[in-house]
């Protein structure tokens, strides 16, 4: 069985929001349960998973007019279909598989976009940008983000339509993992935010396209949940911006299509935060 989590708090705005978070609480009944229900489903280490994500190009079907395979064409820019895995490439530019639950530090990566494939977590804005960089792309636009989520109607908050929030429908609302890890005195701290076993919990981290309720009228899926978006914007003060919340929180900094984080350096980077990549359209 899954654990099943209380939301109480998520990446938030604060200087060093999850430094204030208040820790997920197991519902009842669970607490025996949490570590016995979360162990069998932990894989230290690299995962197989990343070695796959090739084997599923076959099922990107085939690419949406202007746009290149795995990507949907919206108002004159392009925009990836799922979000991001990437591969290791070495001074040659060759490819070599990277577990999607390891960071990223030191290396140079390229973003690479399937369905059904386990999401690149881990990454910094800058190691995003550069990976969306090695593959003739870059990061998406404020604009583009919403534009993809909302659809044609720009009151809409969420990729399914409408003002309210369907439970269930997008990978969201089931709390912080590290209390689940580290018990309620947990430090939030790098290691723990790092952990490899964060994103590696049945019923946590999905992959891509995995919920079918939650694409958008142009059939981009997983922008509200899943993972949180590194986007292109910076402030002036040096923060990164990302998008769409994890499936930890997309209600908290704003709801769904809407929700950012504005919180965190560009070389930030833990279990929740992803990307997806965009690029003009030809």
């Amino acid at each position: 069985m899954s654990p099943a989590l209380l939301l109480v708090s998520a990446c938030g705005q604060t200087q060093n929001p999850h430094a204030t978070l208040t820790e997920a609480l197991l519902l009842p009944g669970m607490r025996g349960a949490t570590e016995a229900s979360i162990g069998g489903a932990v894989r230290m280490g690299v995962s197989t998973e990343a070695t796959g994500a090739e084997a599923s190009g076959a099922a990107l079907g085939t690419a949406t007019a202007r746009c290149p395979e795995g990507m949907a064409a919206i108002d004159g820019y392009c925009i990836d279909r799922y979000e991001a895995y990437v591969v290791e490439l070495d001074d040659a530019q060759h490819e070599t598989a990277h577990s999607p639950f390891e960071p990223v530090t030191g290396l140079k990566v390229r973003a690479k976009v399937a369905p059904d494939v386990t999401p690149q977590g881990y990454i910094s804005q800058v190691e995003a940008r550069g990976a969306c960089e090695n593959a003739g792309k870059r990061l998406c636009s404020a604009h583009e983000f919403e534009r993809a989520c909302r659809g044609p109607d720009p009151k809409a908050s969420y990729p399914y339509g409408g003002t309210h929030r369907a439970p269930g429908a997008c990978n969201e609302g089931k709390g912080s993992t590290v209390a689940v890890f580290y018990g309620m005195n947990a430090a939030y701290d790098n290691s723990q935010l790092n952990d490899p076993r964060m994103n590696q919990w049945s019923g946590g981290l999905a992959k891509t396209g995995a919920y079918k309720g939650c694409e958008s009228p142009s059939g981009v899926f997983d922008l509200v949940g899943n993972l949180h978006e590194w986007g292109a914007e910076t402030s002036d003060s040096g923060r990164g911006y990302f998008r769409g919340g994890y499936y930890g929180d997309a209600e908290i900094n704003g709801s769904g299509c809407a929700y950012v984080t504005r919180a965190h350096s560009r070389n930030y980077h833990d279990y929740s935060t992803g990307f997806r990549c965009c690029s003009d359209a030809p």
